[in-house]
């Protein structure tokens, strides 16, 4: 596709203000409309973005011919429905984590997307930054040798949901995160959690993952939390990093440690672990927002019609590890097996 792209934004709440800013400034990209059903919202919009058209009515932007793309930041349990129509219009798709609420949905999006020759994106944002990018990259040197397992927290007080517990609401980028640096799949999923102040609606919960290359990942997530927790640590079989995005300038630390056992031993007495402590050092990382380098990479694959990195497979990966988490939570934390999709890991 040649000459700008026209694109429309649905969903001016939380998040969406944030793709309106980073989309407007692109050098390739025309926002012809805003959709919002709240007036408020789209007053708001409006005034600060005076020559953008804004539209309660989502038919609007389907209807309009001259939009080529659609931007979906709404409420999860609409992100379905509204992709659908999407794609069904022609448009090209970007819809926000999670990319829907069941398997079903997600392989119908796809599908559409695929009979269409349309680019399909979902919002896995932080494989767009370049802290996650730094990490991928000191992986693969072989510098932490053997990943063994990592741990995952992200915590923080609110923001409430009330059709999405927290485990579909913050785990979706634990998941896509983790996969990406493992480059495997989880065989099978733990999930405990509790609901505090909706009832039937979990605001803590606890997951574990077994991988079928021996990996094994934790994530911790919570909207009851007094501090904003964003924390991974990857605890390799030479080295260790730890990584916490809520830091400014120091947000990868990797430190030189590590637990080793004797190769030969007898007796008893003469077994003894060797605790290595090591140096800790912080590699440098480009500061470019993960929004604006997602939004450039949805508009770049637009153009080229290229598969994005964070495609409908992608998100078809990370629904289903959250339905086997839920089904774990029903059944008072129990190991739900993991059927591998019948996709390639791309």
């Amino acid at each position: 596709m040649s000459g700008p792209i026209n694109i429309a934004i649905t969903g001016c709440g939380y998040w969406g203000p944030n793709l309106v800013r980073n989309f407007h400034v692109l050098p390739d990209v025309r926002i012809k409309k805003i959709c919002d059903s709240d007036p408020q919202r789209l007053s708001y919009i409006g005034q600060r973005y005076p020559g953008i058209k804004v539209t309660e009515d989502f038919n609007d932007v389907l209807q309009d011919e001259t939009v080529d793309a659609c931007i979906i930041s709404t409420p999860a349990e609409s992100h379905f429905n509204l992709a659908y129509q999407s794609l069904s219009a022609g448009k090209h798709t970007f819809v926000e984590k999670p990319m829907a609420l069941s398997t079903d949905e997600c392989r119908k999006l796809i599908d559409v997307a695929d009979h269409k020759n349309l680019t399909l994106m979902v919002g896995h944002t932080f494989l767009y930054s370049s802290a996650i990018r730094k990490i991928k990259d000191i992986i693969e040197s072989g510098t932490i040798g053997h990943i063994l397992y990592i741990s995952s927290q992200r915590l923080s007080l609110g923001i409430f949901q009330n059709k999405i517990n927290v485990a579909w609401d913050l785990a979706p980028h634990d998941l896509s995160i983790i996969m990406h640096l493992v480059e495997s799949y989880p065989v099978s999923v733990n999930c405990q959690g509790k609901a505090h102040v909706h009832p039937g609606v979990e605001d803590v919960t606890n997951m574990s993952l077994n991988f079928s290359n021996g990996c094994f990942a934790i994530i911790q997530n919570s909207w009851l939390d007094p501090s904003k927790i964003r924390r991974m640590t990857i605890v390799g079989s030479r080295k260790m990093i730890l990584y916490d995005d809520t830091e400014l300038l120091e947000k990868i630390k990797i430190f030189d440690r590590r637990v080793e056992t004797p190769p030969h031993y007898d007796t008893f007495a003469e077994f003894h672990y060797s605790y290595h402590y090591g140096d800790m050092y912080s590699p440098y990382i480009s500061q470019v927002e993960p929004l604006k380098a997602q939004s450039e990479h949805f508009i770049h694959c637009i153009q080229k019609g290229l598969r994005p990195q964070t495609n409908g497979s992608q998100g078809l990966k990370v629904i289903q590890i959250l339905e086997a988490a839920q089904k774990s939570l029903l059944s008072d934390g129990c190991s739900i097996h993991v059927e591998k999709p019948k996709i390639t890991m791309d």
